[in-house]
Protein backbone atom coordinates (compact mmCIF):
# COMPACT_ATOMS: atom_id res chain seq x y z
CA UNK A 1 0.00 0.00 0.00
CA UNK A 2 1.00 3.65 -0.62
CA UNK A 3 2.29 5.92 1.96
CA UNK A 4 -0.66 7.30 3.73
CA UNK A 5 0.91 11.02 2.45
CA UNK A 6 0.70 9.76 -1.07
CA UNK A 7 -2.77 8.74 -0.36
CA UNK A 8 -5.77 10.52 -3.18
CA UNK A 9 -9.42 10.78 -2.06
CA UNK A 10 -10.58 8.32 -3.28
CA UNK A 11 -7.43 5.34 -2.20
CA UNK A 12 -8.33 7.25 1.22
CA UNK A 13 -11.92 6.93 1.26
CA UNK A 14 -11.47 3.29 -0.42
CA UNK A 15 -9.30 2.09 2.60
CA UNK A 16 -10.98 3.69 5.66
CA UNK A 17 -14.04 1.80 3.90
CA UNK A 18 -12.19 -1.04 3.88
CA UNK A 19 -10.69 -0.80 7.43
CA UNK A 20 -7.12 -0.67 6.07
CA UNK A 21 -6.09 2.26 8.62
CA UNK A 22 -8.12 4.77 10.73
CA UNK A 23 -8.89 8.04 9.99
CA UNK A 24 -6.91 9.21 13.14
CA UNK A 25 -3.98 7.21 11.70
CA UNK A 26 -4.62 8.80 8.24
CA UNK A 27 -4.56 12.09 9.98
CA UNK A 28 -1.79 11.86 12.24
CA UNK A 29 0.50 10.89 9.29
CA UNK A 30 -0.37 14.44 7.94
CA UNK A 31 0.14 16.23 11.32
CA UNK A 32 3.84 14.82 11.21
CA UNK A 33 3.87 15.80 7.78
CA UNK A 34 3.03 19.10 8.30
CA UNK A 35 5.38 19.41 11.31
CA UNK A 36 8.44 17.91 9.28
CA UNK A 37 7.67 20.44 6.25
CA UNK A 38 7.50 23.91 7.46
CA UNK A 39 9.88 25.12 5.72
CA UNK A 40 7.53 25.34 2.95
CA UNK A 41 5.41 27.77 5.23
CA UNK A 42 2.33 26.41 3.86
CA UNK A 43 0.42 26.72 6.70
CA UNK A 44 -0.55 30.21 9.06
CA UNK A 45 -2.48 27.91 11.83
CA UNK A 46 -2.21 24.29 12.69
CA UNK A 47 -4.97 22.85 14.38
CA UNK A 48 -3.80 19.36 14.94
CA UNK A 49 -5.95 18.82 18.28
CA UNK A 50 -9.02 19.67 16.59
CA UNK A 51 -8.37 17.68 13.36
CA UNK A 52 -7.54 14.47 15.38
CA UNK A 53 -11.11 15.12 17.32
CA UNK A 54 -12.64 15.65 13.83
CA UNK A 55 -10.54 12.38 12.18
CA UNK A 56 -12.28 10.21 16.19
CA UNK A 57 -15.57 11.80 14.62
CA UNK A 58 -14.98 10.49 11.62
CA UNK A 59 -14.16 7.11 12.42
CA UNK A 60 -17.29 6.89 14.67
CA UNK A 61 -19.06 7.66 11.46
CA UNK A 62 -17.52 5.48 9.20
CA UNK A 63 -17.79 2.36 11.63
CA UNK A 64 -21.78 3.46 11.83
CA UNK A 65 -22.32 2.94 8.20
CA UNK A 66 -23.12 7.13 8.35
CA UNK A 67 -19.69 8.49 6.85
CA UNK A 68 -20.15 11.52 4.55
CA UNK A 69 -17.85 11.76 1.21
CA UNK A 70 -15.38 13.33 2.74
CA UNK A 71 -15.03 11.62 5.92
CA UNK A 72 -11.61 11.50 7.24
CA UNK A 73 -10.03 12.90 4.83
CA UNK A 74 -7.59 15.40 6.19
CA UNK A 75 -7.31 18.61 4.52
CA UNK A 76 -5.82 22.27 4.28
CA UNK A 77 -8.63 25.50 4.38
CA UNK A 78 -6.82 28.67 2.95
CA UNK A 79 -7.14 31.38 5.65
CA UNK A 80 -9.61 33.15 3.92
CA UNK A 81 -12.51 30.99 4.98
CA UNK A 82 -13.88 31.99 8.32
CA UNK A 83 -13.77 29.28 10.56
CA UNK A 84 -15.77 29.42 14.13
CA UNK A 85 -13.52 29.72 16.89
CA UNK A 86 -10.38 29.41 14.68
CA UNK A 87 -7.78 32.48 13.32
CA UNK A 88 -8.99 33.46 10.28
CA UNK A 89 -6.44 36.04 9.08
CA UNK A 90 -6.71 36.32 5.16
CA UNK A 91 -3.00 36.63 5.58
CA UNK A 92 -2.68 40.24 6.77
CA UNK A 93 -1.42 42.21 9.44
CA UNK A 94 -4.88 44.25 9.59
CA UNK A 95 -6.89 40.90 10.70
CA UNK A 96 -4.57 40.19 13.91
CA UNK A 97 -6.31 38.22 16.31
CA UNK A 98 -9.31 37.95 14.86
CA UNK A 99 -11.44 34.81 15.82
CA UNK A 100 -15.17 34.87 13.89
CA UNK A 101 -18.07 33.66 15.50
CA UNK A 102 -19.37 31.95 12.51
CA UNK A 103 -18.67 29.59 9.83
CA UNK A 104 -18.28 29.89 6.32
CA UNK A 105 -20.97 28.08 4.41
CA UNK A 106 -17.76 25.74 2.29
CA UNK A 107 -16.26 24.84 5.31
CA UNK A 108 -19.49 23.95 7.41
CA UNK A 109 -20.33 21.40 4.15
CA UNK A 110 -17.33 20.09 4.23
CA UNK A 111 -17.25 19.19 7.59
CA UNK A 112 -20.78 17.94 7.13
CA UNK A 113 -19.04 15.42 4.59
CA UNK A 114 -16.55 14.40 7.00
CA UNK A 115 -13.65 16.40 6.36
CA UNK A 116 -10.84 16.28 8.64
CA UNK A 117 -9.43 19.82 8.72
CA UNK A 118 -5.62 20.29 9.62
CA UNK A 119 -5.06 24.18 9.67
CA UNK A 120 -5.60 27.37 7.93
CA UNK A 121 -3.13 27.43 4.86
CA UNK A 122 -0.95 30.55 3.81
CA UNK A 123 -1.95 33.22 0.77
CA UNK A 124 -1.34 36.42 -0.71
CA UNK A 125 -2.36 38.89 1.47
CA UNK A 126 -6.43 39.10 1.00
CA UNK A 127 -5.75 37.17 -1.91
CA UNK A 128 -4.05 40.04 -4.02
CA UNK A 129 -0.78 38.51 -5.43
CA UNK A 130 0.43 35.73 -7.99
CA UNK A 131 3.08 34.22 -6.24
CA UNK A 132 2.33 34.12 -2.75
CA UNK A 133 4.16 36.57 -1.78
CA UNK A 134 2.62 39.21 -0.36
CA UNK A 135 1.40 37.41 2.79
CA UNK A 136 1.97 39.30 5.96
CA UNK A 137 3.22 35.70 7.30
CA UNK A 138 6.48 35.19 4.67
CA UNK A 139 6.24 33.80 1.03
CA UNK A 140 5.43 29.93 0.21
CA UNK A 141 8.06 27.92 -1.02
CA UNK A 142 6.90 25.80 -3.52
CA UNK A 143 8.58 21.90 -3.01
CA UNK A 144 9.28 21.62 -6.64
CA UNK A 145 12.75 23.03 -7.71
CA UNK A 146 14.48 22.92 -10.76
CA UNK A 147 16.83 20.38 -11.42
CA UNK A 148 20.53 20.78 -9.74
CA UNK A 149 19.11 24.58 -8.20
CA UNK A 150 18.27 24.82 -4.82
CA UNK A 151 16.61 27.86 -5.23
CA UNK A 152 13.43 28.21 -3.66
CA UNK A 153 10.80 28.75 -6.49
CA UNK A 154 7.31 30.39 -5.55
CA UNK A 155 3.84 28.22 -5.89
CA UNK A 156 1.47 30.44 -7.46
CA UNK A 157 -1.02 32.34 -6.03
CA UNK A 158 -3.15 33.35 -4.44
CA UNK A 159 -3.97 29.64 -3.16
CA UNK A 160 -0.19 29.02 -2.96
CA UNK A 161 -0.26 27.00 0.65
CA UNK A 162 -2.97 25.19 -0.18
CA UNK A 163 -1.45 24.23 -3.23
CA UNK A 164 2.15 23.60 -1.75
CA UNK A 165 0.28 21.54 1.19
CA UNK A 166 -1.28 19.52 -1.43
CA UNK A 167 1.67 19.16 -3.66
CA UNK A 168 3.98 18.56 -0.72
CA UNK A 169 1.67 15.80 0.99
CA UNK A 170 1.09 18.18 4.13
CA UNK A 171 -2.81 17.31 3.07
CA UNK A 172 -4.82 15.11 0.85
CA UNK A 173 -6.55 18.30 -0.55
CA UNK A 174 -7.43 22.08 0.30
CA UNK A 175 -9.98 24.87 -0.27
CA UNK A 176 -8.75 27.52 -2.76
CA UNK A 177 -10.60 30.85 -3.68
CA UNK A 178 -10.35 31.72 -7.74
CA UNK A 179 -10.60 35.39 -8.25
CA UNK A 180 -8.30 35.67 -11.54
CA UNK A 181 -6.23 32.45 -11.58
CA UNK A 182 -5.76 32.07 -7.84
CA UNK A 183 -6.49 27.90 -7.72
CA UNK A 184 -5.63 27.22 -11.26
CA UNK A 185 -2.46 29.27 -11.73
CA UNK A 186 -1.03 27.64 -8.24
CA UNK A 187 -2.24 24.49 -9.38
CA UNK A 188 -0.25 24.64 -12.82
CA UNK A 189 2.92 26.12 -10.71
CA UNK A 190 2.42 22.65 -8.00
CA UNK A 191 1.77 20.10 -10.53
CA UNK A 192 -1.51 19.49 -9.23
CA UNK A 193 -5.11 19.72 -10.08
CA UNK A 194 -7.69 23.37 -9.52
CA UNK A 195 -10.87 23.59 -10.39
CA UNK A 196 -12.98 26.88 -10.23
CA UNK A 197 -16.25 26.31 -10.26
CA UNK A 198 -18.95 28.51 -12.34
CA UNK A 199 -19.43 31.70 -10.15
CA UNK A 200 -22.31 30.80 -7.60
CA UNK A 201 -21.89 26.82 -7.70
CA UNK A 202 -20.32 27.46 -4.21
CA UNK A 203 -21.20 29.68 -1.64
CA UNK A 204 -19.54 32.96 -0.72
CA UNK A 205 -20.68 33.42 2.14
CA UNK A 206 -17.85 33.85 5.18
CA UNK A 207 -15.49 34.03 2.52
CA UNK A 208 -13.02 37.10 3.18
CA UNK A 209 -14.31 39.22 0.41
CA UNK A 210 -11.92 40.62 -2.40
CA UNK A 211 -14.06 40.55 -5.77
CA UNK A 212 -17.16 39.92 -4.89
CA UNK A 213 -18.78 39.59 -8.36
CA UNK A 214 -15.53 37.46 -9.16
CA UNK A 215 -14.26 35.42 -6.28
CA UNK A 216 -15.25 31.65 -6.34
CA UNK A 217 -14.36 28.56 -3.95
CA UNK A 218 -13.35 25.21 -4.91
CA UNK A 219 -11.13 22.22 -5.00
CA UNK A 220 -7.04 21.98 -5.43
CA UNK A 221 -6.73 18.18 -5.30
CA UNK A 222 -4.03 15.24 -7.03
CA UNK A 223 -6.32 14.21 -9.30
CA UNK A 224 -9.36 14.99 -11.59
CA UNK A 225 -11.85 12.74 -9.82
CA UNK A 226 -10.25 13.66 -6.46
CA UNK A 227 -11.85 17.28 -7.73
CA UNK A 228 -14.99 15.95 -8.84
CA UNK A 229 -15.74 14.35 -5.08
CA UNK A 230 -14.57 17.12 -3.35
CA UNK A 231 -16.91 19.92 -5.53
CA UNK A 232 -20.11 17.81 -4.46
CA UNK A 233 -19.21 18.20 -0.98
CA UNK A 234 -18.44 21.69 -1.19
CA UNK A 235 -21.05 22.83 -3.62
CA UNK A 236 -24.69 23.63 -3.04
CA UNK A 237 -27.15 26.67 -2.97
CA UNK A 238 -26.96 28.85 -0.11
CA UNK A 239 -29.95 31.61 0.54
CA UNK A 240 -27.18 33.38 2.74
CA UNK A 241 -25.36 34.39 -0.36
CA UNK A 242 -27.16 36.38 -2.87
CA UNK A 243 -24.85 35.20 -5.69
CA UNK A 244 -25.28 31.55 -4.88
CA UNK A 245 -27.00 29.97 -7.98
CA UNK A 246 -30.04 27.64 -6.96
CA UNK A 247 -29.45 24.79 -9.03
CA UNK A 248 -28.52 21.19 -8.69
CA UNK A 249 -25.39 19.62 -7.55
CA UNK A 250 -25.01 16.83 -9.64
CA UNK A 251 -23.05 13.62 -9.14
CA UNK A 252 -19.53 15.15 -10.51
CA UNK A 253 -17.54 11.79 -9.78
CA UNK A 254 -20.67 9.92 -12.13
CA UNK A 255 -19.70 12.10 -14.74
CA UNK A 256 -16.01 10.66 -15.34
CA UNK A 257 -16.86 8.08 -17.68
CA UNK A 258 -13.84 7.75 -19.50
CA UNK A 259 -15.08 8.83 -22.78
CA UNK A 260 -15.19 11.93 -24.79
CA UNK A 261 -15.77 10.58 -28.24
CA UNK A 262 -17.50 12.89 -30.38
CA UNK A 263 -16.80 15.90 -27.79
CA UNK A 264 -15.63 18.94 -29.13
CA UNK A 265 -12.54 20.85 -28.24
CA UNK A 266 -12.46 24.61 -29.25
CA UNK A 267 -8.43 26.18 -30.12
CA UNK A 268 -8.66 29.51 -29.55
CA UNK A 269 -5.95 31.62 -31.96
CA UNK A 270 -6.16 34.74 -29.16
CA UNK A 271 -4.25 32.32 -26.82
CA UNK A 272 -1.23 31.77 -29.02
CA UNK A 273 0.63 35.36 -28.72
CA UNK A 274 3.94 36.23 -30.09
CA UNK A 275 6.66 35.00 -27.74
CA UNK A 276 4.61 32.35 -26.02
CA UNK A 277 6.43 30.33 -24.18
CA UNK A 278 7.88 27.49 -26.57
CA UNK A 279 7.68 24.75 -24.45
CA UNK A 280 3.87 26.12 -22.89
CA UNK A 281 3.02 25.82 -26.50
CA UNK A 282 4.38 22.19 -27.24
CA UNK A 283 2.70 20.94 -23.63
CA UNK A 284 -0.78 22.55 -25.38
CA UNK A 285 0.04 20.77 -28.49
CA UNK A 286 0.54 17.45 -27.05
CA UNK A 287 -2.76 18.57 -24.92
CA UNK A 288 -4.67 18.61 -28.25
CA UNK A 289 -3.13 15.40 -29.02
CA UNK A 290 -4.40 13.27 -26.72
CA UNK A 291 -7.27 14.83 -26.65
CA UNK A 292 -7.90 13.68 -30.73
CA UNK A 293 -6.46 10.46 -30.26
CA UNK A 294 -9.24 9.68 -27.51
CA UNK A 295 -11.60 10.63 -29.79
CA UNK A 296 -12.44 14.25 -29.16
CA UNK A 297 -12.73 16.69 -32.14
CA UNK A 298 -10.55 19.57 -32.48
CA UNK A 299 -11.89 23.01 -33.77
CA UNK A 300 -10.10 26.72 -34.00
CA UNK A 301 -12.34 29.03 -32.41
CA UNK A 302 -12.03 32.93 -31.77
CA UNK A 303 -12.33 35.01 -28.32
CA UNK A 304 -11.47 38.09 -30.12
CA UNK A 305 -11.55 40.68 -26.50
CA UNK A 306 -9.17 38.67 -24.80
CA UNK A 307 -6.56 41.36 -25.18
CA UNK A 308 -8.61 43.44 -23.05
CA UNK A 309 -9.39 40.61 -20.75
CA UNK A 310 -6.43 41.60 -18.25
CA UNK A 311 -6.86 45.52 -18.20
CA UNK A 312 -10.50 45.11 -17.60
CA UNK A 313 -9.34 42.50 -14.73
CA UNK A 314 -7.64 45.31 -12.98
CA UNK A 315 -10.11 47.95 -13.35
CA UNK A 316 -13.09 45.60 -11.93
CA UNK A 317 -11.33 43.50 -9.11
CA UNK A 318 -9.56 46.46 -7.97
CA UNK A 319 -12.55 48.55 -7.64
CA UNK A 320 -14.58 45.99 -6.03
CA UNK A 321 -11.66 45.41 -3.66
CA UNK A 322 -11.33 49.02 -2.59
CA UNK A 323 -14.92 48.83 -1.92
CA UNK A 324 -14.80 45.02 0.05
CA UNK A 325 -11.50 46.61 2.09
CA UNK A 326 -13.25 49.87 3.37
CA UNK A 327 -14.95 47.62 6.20
CA UNK A 328 -11.00 47.09 8.17
CA UNK A 329 -10.49 50.22 9.89
CA UNK A 330 -9.77 49.39 13.37
CA UNK A 331 -13.41 49.78 15.11
CA UNK A 332 -14.24 46.39 14.67
CA UNK A 333 -12.55 43.83 14.85
CA UNK A 334 -8.45 43.02 14.09
CA UNK A 335 -5.61 45.31 13.94
CA UNK A 336 -6.15 48.91 15.99
CA UNK A 337 -3.17 51.08 15.83
CA UNK A 338 -3.40 53.70 18.74
CA UNK A 339 -0.15 55.42 19.44
CA UNK A 340 0.51 58.96 18.60
CA UNK A 341 -3.65 58.71 17.16
CA UNK A 342 -5.07 62.34 17.45
CA UNK A 343 -8.37 61.54 16.21
CA UNK A 344 -10.46 58.98 14.91
CA UNK A 345 -9.64 59.60 11.09
CA UNK A 346 -6.13 60.08 12.45
CA UNK A 347 -6.65 55.63 13.72
CA UNK A 348 -8.33 55.10 10.87
CA UNK A 349 -4.82 55.88 8.40
CA UNK A 350 -2.63 54.99 10.89
CA UNK A 351 -4.07 51.27 11.32
CA UNK A 352 -5.08 51.17 7.75
CA UNK A 353 -1.55 52.43 6.72
CA UNK A 354 0.38 49.71 8.95
CA UNK A 355 -2.17 47.10 8.80
CA UNK A 356 -2.52 46.77 4.68
CA UNK A 357 0.72 45.36 2.83
CA UNK A 358 1.81 47.31 0.05
CA UNK A 359 0.47 45.44 -2.98
CA UNK A 360 -3.35 45.75 -1.07
CA UNK A 361 -2.61 49.56 -0.76
CA UNK A 362 -1.44 49.78 -4.31
CA UNK A 363 -4.60 47.61 -5.05
CA UNK A 364 -7.17 49.99 -3.12
CA UNK A 365 -5.81 52.89 -4.35
CA UNK A 366 -6.26 51.94 -8.04
CA UNK A 367 -10.11 50.66 -7.10
CA UNK A 368 -10.74 54.41 -5.29
CA UNK A 369 -9.61 55.99 -8.38
CA UNK A 370 -11.28 53.92 -10.66
CA UNK A 371 -14.62 54.29 -8.78
CA UNK A 372 -13.77 58.30 -7.59
CA UNK A 373 -16.07 61.00 -9.59
CA UNK A 374 -14.84 62.09 -12.92
CA UNK A 375 -13.30 58.59 -13.95
CA UNK A 376 -16.21 56.49 -13.06
CA UNK A 377 -17.79 56.47 -16.54
CA UNK A 378 -13.86 56.18 -18.29
CA UNK A 379 -12.83 53.31 -16.26
CA UNK A 380 -14.77 51.02 -14.26
CA UNK A 381 -18.22 51.28 -16.27
CA UNK A 382 -16.44 50.99 -19.84
CA UNK A 383 -14.27 47.90 -18.09
CA UNK A 384 -17.97 46.22 -17.41
CA UNK A 385 -19.31 46.77 -20.82
CA UNK A 386 -15.82 44.66 -22.22
CA UNK A 387 -16.63 42.13 -19.60
CA UNK A 388 -19.99 41.38 -21.32
CA UNK A 389 -18.23 41.54 -24.81
CA UNK A 390 -15.98 38.78 -22.99
CA UNK A 391 -18.59 36.55 -21.93
CA UNK A 392 -20.19 37.16 -25.34
CA UNK A 393 -17.04 35.59 -27.17
CA UNK A 394 -17.15 32.14 -25.35
CA UNK A 395 -20.89 32.03 -25.51
CA UNK A 396 -20.39 32.22 -29.21
CA UNK A 397 -17.52 30.13 -29.08
CA UNK A 398 -19.46 27.13 -27.04
CA UNK A 399 -22.13 27.34 -30.33
CA UNK A 400 -19.24 25.11 -31.84
CA UNK A 401 -17.40 23.51 -28.85
CA UNK A 402 -18.27 21.79 -25.53
CA UNK A 403 -14.99 22.87 -23.93
CA UNK A 404 -11.76 24.81 -24.75
CA UNK A 405 -8.33 23.69 -23.84
CA UNK A 406 -6.01 26.19 -23.20
CA UNK A 407 -2.31 26.84 -21.09
CA UNK A 408 -2.86 27.76 -17.80
CA UNK A 409 -0.54 30.00 -17.23
CA UNK A 410 2.32 31.06 -19.52
CA UNK A 411 5.50 30.12 -17.49
CA UNK A 412 6.74 27.30 -15.15
CA UNK A 413 7.18 28.20 -11.45
CA UNK A 414 9.66 31.06 -11.00
CA UNK A 415 12.58 31.98 -8.00
CA UNK A 416 10.93 33.53 -4.81
CA UNK A 417 11.95 37.37 -5.42
CA UNK A 418 12.08 37.25 -9.12
CA UNK A 419 9.39 38.92 -9.89
CA UNK A 420 7.58 40.16 -6.43
CA UNK A 421 8.56 44.00 -7.51
CA UNK A 422 7.56 43.99 -10.65
CA UNK A 423 3.48 44.07 -10.51
CA UNK A 424 2.95 44.19 -14.12
CA UNK A 425 5.51 41.28 -14.61
CA UNK A 426 3.22 39.35 -11.94
CA UNK A 427 0.05 40.54 -13.55
CA UNK A 428 0.91 38.82 -16.32
CA UNK A 429 0.72 35.78 -15.14
CA UNK A 430 -2.69 35.55 -14.91
CA UNK A 431 -3.07 36.08 -18.21
CA UNK A 432 -4.86 32.49 -19.41
CA UNK A 433 -7.23 32.48 -16.55
CA UNK A 434 -8.59 36.12 -16.13
CA UNK A 435 -11.07 35.95 -19.09
CA UNK A 436 -12.71 32.38 -17.71
CA UNK A 437 -13.08 34.05 -14.43
CA UNK A 438 -14.72 37.56 -16.05
CA UNK A 439 -17.14 35.55 -17.93
CA UNK A 440 -17.86 33.42 -14.54
CA UNK A 441 -17.38 30.32 -16.21
CA UNK A 442 -15.47 26.92 -14.90
CA UNK A 443 -11.95 26.21 -15.67
CA UNK A 444 -9.79 23.43 -14.56
CA UNK A 445 -6.18 22.88 -14.65
CA UNK A 446 -4.61 19.37 -14.99
CA UNK A 447 -1.02 18.75 -14.63
CA UNK A 448 0.59 17.50 -18.33
CA UNK A 449 4.07 17.55 -18.10
CA UNK A 450 7.47 18.24 -16.71
CA UNK A 451 9.82 21.38 -18.75
CA UNK A 452 13.43 21.06 -19.08
CA UNK A 453 14.20 22.24 -16.12
CA UNK A 454 11.89 19.89 -14.41
CA UNK A 455 9.19 22.25 -12.97
CA UNK A 456 5.31 21.17 -13.99
CA UNK A 457 3.18 22.58 -16.62
CA UNK A 458 -0.75 22.57 -16.43
CA UNK A 459 -3.28 23.06 -19.39
CA UNK A 460 -6.53 24.69 -18.97
CA UNK A 461 -10.26 23.59 -19.45
CA UNK A 462 -12.81 26.03 -19.99
CA UNK A 463 -16.44 24.99 -19.83
CA UNK A 464 -19.92 25.93 -20.36
CA UNK A 465 -22.01 27.88 -17.15
CA UNK A 466 -22.49 25.15 -14.80
CA UNK A 467 -21.10 22.21 -16.96
CA UNK A 468 -18.81 21.52 -14.79
CA UNK A 469 -19.81 17.76 -15.62
CA UNK A 470 -17.58 18.22 -18.80
CA UNK A 471 -14.97 19.89 -17.96
CA UNK A 472 -13.97 17.43 -15.56
CA UNK A 473 -15.02 14.55 -17.84
CA UNK A 474 -12.80 15.79 -20.58
CA UNK A 475 -9.95 16.48 -17.66
CA UNK A 476 -10.01 13.28 -16.75
CA UNK A 477 -9.78 11.83 -20.04
CA UNK A 478 -6.39 14.00 -20.70
CA UNK A 479 -5.04 13.07 -16.95
CA UNK A 480 -4.94 9.86 -18.01
CA UNK A 481 -3.57 9.91 -21.04
CA UNK A 482 -0.84 12.53 -19.99
CA UNK A 483 0.43 9.84 -16.96
CA UNK A 484 1.65 12.75 -14.72
CA UNK A 485 2.33 11.13 -11.87
CA UNK A 486 5.57 13.12 -10.93
CA UNK A 487 6.44 14.36 -7.34
CA UNK A 488 8.36 16.63 -6.08
CA UNK A 489 12.10 15.89 -4.55
CA UNK A 490 11.28 16.60 -1.25
CA UNK A 491 8.96 13.94 -1.06
CA UNK A 492 10.52 11.25 -2.84
CA UNK A 493 10.15 9.83 -6.17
Amino acid sequence: MSKLTDLTIAEARKGLTKGEFTARELTQAHIDAMEAHRGLNAFITETPDRALEQADAADAAIKAGDAGAMAGVPIGMKDLFCTEGVLTTAASHILDGFKPPYESTVSANLKKAGAVTLGKTNLDEFAMGSSNETSYYGPVKNPWKKQGDDADMVPGGSSGGSAAAVAGRLAIAATGTDTGGSIRQPAAFTGIVGLKPTYGRCSRYGIVAFASSLDQAGPMTRTVRDAAIMLGAMAGFDPKDSTSANVPVPDFEAALTGDIRGKTVGIPAEYRPNGLNPEVQAVWDKGVQMLKDAGANVVDISLPHTKYALPTYYIVAPAEASSNLARYDGVRFGLRVTDGVRSLDDMYMKTRGEGFGKEVRRRVLIGTYALSAGYYDAYYLKAQKVRSLIAQDFKKAFETCDVILTPTAPSAAFPVGAEVDDPITMYLNDVFTVPTSLAGLPGLSVPVDLDKDGLPLGLQLIGRPFDEETVLQVGDVMEKAAGFTHKPASVGA
